[in-house]
């Protein structure tokens, strides 16, 4: 059975980095979509950012030019890379994955009105400070 596992969360300052993991382990599954969303605590899901198998990304309005998707097929791993992060984004921060239409369907928007996705992680929290 496929597992997502996400690392990388933590605590830092305003204006700092940090680069969040999601490994997928058990097999090969079949997705073309996969992406990280947040939600922070009394607030609904934010979606971050989506990546399609061919590479195609969105992102979500308030993390534009700030945080990158990517992910390296090899290591069936996604990656989400924060930049000039802001206490904001304090948040559990979620990877998941499915398959949708077509690429155009994978975005941050789909991410946050997904009901239920096909595969999911805990979850990894990261928090800012001002």
């Amino acid at each position: 059975q496929v597992q997502l596992v996400e690392s990388g969360g933590g605590s830092v300052q305003s204006g700092g980095s940090l680069r969040l993991s999601c490994a997928a382990s058990g097999g090969q599954y079949s997705k073309n979509c996969m992406g990280w969303f947040r939600q922070a605590p009394g607030k609904g899901r934010e979606g971050v950012a989506t990546i399609t198998n061919n590479g195609r990304t969105s992102y979500g309005d308030s993390v534009k030019g700030r945080f990158t998707i990517s992910q390296d097929n090899a290591k069936n791993t996604l990656y989400l890379q924060m930049n000039s992060l802001k206490p904001e984004d304090t948040a559990s921060y979620y990877c998941a994955a499915d398959r949708v239409l077509s690429d155009g369907y994978c975005s941050a928007s789909w991410i946050v009105n997904r009901g239920i996705f096909k595969f999911q992680g805990q979850g990894t929290q990261v928090t800012v400070s001002s």
